[in-house]
């Protein structure tokens, strides 16, 4: 697949995927634009369920939605659970929240290199905290974008990290910031992991279906 054939299966999901269930992290940025709530929810979301992360995010910023009123809280595991790996995002959740308060002025950045050097910011949260924090260009890779920039035939990435670098080279930067929520939710709903829904996939006759051994 080529970028000009990419760019006609995002137009075609753009339109589809307003009928899909929202990413979470998404949801909170077009509710509220904090790039706090951004950043946090992201690192809450890491191995975890939309649904399970939506109900810790809510219980968590009712509590304390600022780094200020973070670093206060005693209890953030209880609120937080059962989202993976608990215990030790709690622990990353105040480690953040202090280094911001420290080193910038209570103000998540906005620059890939620095929001790399927080605690748990991994190049997947720190291009969402761009996206969804501060609506900046960003090329936010996870499972589902990895896995279907493969299967369609467009990339043949080994990692995410390697899938990032090759979309800032082959694709616009116009299409960066809408890529992530498109095939996330897309990933989510139609084209999973496992026996994909090939028969009811918009955009299967543009799809190289590589890797593809069973579908629906």
């Amino acid at each position: 697949m080529n970028t000009q054939t990419l760019i006609k299966v995002i137009n075609i999901l753009q339109h589809e995927v307003k009928s899909y269930k929202v990413p979470i992290i998404t949801l909170m940025a077009q509710t509220r634009r904090d790039p706090y709530r951004v950043l946090i929810g992201t690192v809450l979301s890491l191995r975890t369920k939309d649904d399970v992360t939506a109900k810790a995010c809510e219980r968590l910023f009712v509590k304390a939605d600022s780094p200020e009123l973070m670093v206060k809280l005693n209890n953030i595991e209880q609120l937080i659970y059962p989202v993976g790996f608990y215990k030790t995002k709690a622990k990353n959740i105040k480690l953040i929240s202090e280094m911001l308060i420290k080193q910038y002025n209570s103000k998540v950045p906005d620059e890939i290199d620095e929001l790399l050097k927080l605690p748990n910011v991994g190049r997947k949260t720190a291009n969402l905290v761009l996206i969804e924090g501060y609506d900046k260009p960003g090329v936010c890779v996870d499972i589902h974008n990895f896995r279907i920039l493969n299967r369609l035939g467009y990339l043949r990435s080994k990692n995410p990290e390697e899938t990032e670098f090759s979309i800032r080279k082959k694709l616009p930067q116009q299409y960066w910031k809408s890529l992530n929520y498109i095939l996330v939710a897309f990933g989510q709903n139609i084209c999973v992991p496992v026996s994909p829904k090939c028969s009811i996939c918009p955009v299967s006759k543009y799809c190289e279906k590589v890797n593809v051994k069973t579908s629906r």
